[in-house]
């Protein structure tokens, strides 16, 4: 399974289906959470009449839905791997002709 998803179709479904060009993805850092997490996983599918989004939260030390995993920087801060993330992608929809990048919003 891709994305677990509680309400409507499940998102691996969605993505096989749809066929997207591209997927974004971002790492978000906020320390504002209510469970003071500060790592998070947005992916983003555009497609021509709509763009579904998927959030990921940490449980443990991995994602909760994706299962990918939090790394620790030297100072112990929990972090997510862009490679982690986009290996994922890859391996979940059996495409490598995909787009996959990143969106950094200020």
């Amino acid at each position: 399974m891709l994305l677990g998803s509680k309400a409507g179709k499940n998102s691996s479904v969605l993505a096989v289906e749809l066929k997207p060009d591209s997927i974004v993805y971002n790492i978000e850092q906020s320390g504002l959470s209510p469970t003071k997490e500060l790592t998070s996983l947005r992916l983003i599918m555009p497609c021509v009449k709509a763009y579904y989004v998927f959030l990921d939260f940490p449980r443990g030390e991995e994602l909760r839905e994706t299962h990918i995993p939090l790394r620790r920087d030297k100072k112990g801060n929990r972090y997510i791997e862009e490679t982690d993330v986009k290996d994922f992608l890859k391996n979940q929809l059996k495409r490598e002709d995909i787009t996959i990048c990143s969106y950094w919003t200020i």
